[in-house]
């Protein structure tokens, strides 16, 4: 295993403190228990947005706080949930008076220590679980549909409206209506390593490659042969737009994700694909992403997320965020 850490047991506690050292002007970290919050956080009369999970998804979550986004996020352990007291702290270090939202990706331990820590505030907690995932029904992480690329979607849509002072309960119902409306899908080249483990998570032959993966290298559908790009954007594109369904006249969001291995060259190529193959549906592109935005360690691999939307989400989309890795508009 190559890997640029000094001790396992350590790489998130090290990974923190390079990023408060990279971005103080956005964020702070409290280290017991972990919560990396906004800079200028708790802001008055602001609902706060919280969202959390395994390390090893950078910039999921911490590189999302910030202004325009998230309040604070949770960071567990590699691939392991929050505990509930992160996330209790959370709820206290982000509390302007105006209540919290939970942002939950639907994996059993996040879902569960997120609802004991709502339940441990003393301020109004609410939570959403995403589930947009369309591979599995259910995982070694979960029960039902798990959490995946539109969760960046969601956290960046809510954390504008609430920065423009929505109350909490359009907050939530912001969040619903974005929940329902999104649905995503990836695939994997190579297995990554968690680095307490030092093994690959699972096995590929070079000539093979896992369609409907987990952010957590969970098994997909299937193996099956690696194929040209054409055929790996459509292997994950019409699950996707089937599934909703996505229909002819839809407007939508396209969000074209790496994995964390994935070279530029390589998304952007399946992006363009994936826009042809949109537009022969008469499916309108509106808005994009390209980019390693919620990733699995070193994992080689892509997912592609359509979030239909209409004039207020395009307008939230659009809104001004300052965070370590999404920044426009100010």
């Amino acid at each position: 295993m190559k890997k640029i850490i000094n001790e396992p047991e350590t790489v998130v506690r090290d990974a923190l403190r390079g990023m408060q050292a990279a971005h103080a002007d956005l964020l702070r970290v409290q280290y017991e228990p972990a919560v990396v919050v906004r800079a200028d956080a708790p802001v008055r009369g602001k609902v706060a947005i919280i969202s959390g999970g395994g390390s090893g998804h950078e910039p999921l979550h911490g590189g999302f706080v910030g202004s325009g986004m998230l309040d604070a996020a949770c960071p567990g352990a590699v691939f392991t949930s929050p505990t509930p007291d992160q996330v209790a702290a959370a709820v206290a270090l982000t509390d302007g008076g105006a209540g919290a939202l939970l942002i939950v990706k639907n994996y059993s331990g996040d879902v569960m220590n997120f609802e004991m820590a709502g339940e441990l505030a003393e301020s109004e907690v609410r939570s959403v679980v995403i589930d947009d995932d369309v591979a599995v029904q259910d995982s070694l992480y979960t029960a039902g549909r798990r959490g995946v690329g539109g969760t960046v979607l969601l956290e960046k849509i809510v954390g504008a409206a609430a920065e423009r002072g929505y109350d909490l309960a359009a907050c939530e119902a912001l969040a619903q209506r974005v929940i329902g409306s999104v649905r995503s899908m990836g695939l994997a080249l190579t297995p990554c390593t968690v680095p307490h483990a030092g093994t690959p998570s699972f096995e590929l032959a070079d000539d093979e490659m896992e369609i409907g993966i987990g952010i957590h290298g969970e098994p997909g559908r299937q193996k099956v042969p690696v194929g040209p790009a054409s055929e790996m954007v459509a292997a994950l594109l019409d699950p996707v737009v089937a599934d909703l369904p996505f229909a002819e006249g839809d407007r939508v969001l396209l969000f074209t994700n790496g994995m964390g291995g994935t070279p530029l060259i390589e998304l952007y190529l399946a992006h363009g694909i994936a826009e042809d193959l949109l537009a022969q549906r008469r499916i309108t592109v509106e808005r994009r992403l390209v980019g390693p935005y919620i990733t699995s360690l070193e994992m080689q691999g892509m997912s592609l997320t359509l979030l239909k939307l209409d004039d207020e989400l395009v307008e939230l989309w659009d809104a001004p965020v300052r965070t370590a890795a999404l920044r426009w508009g100010v």
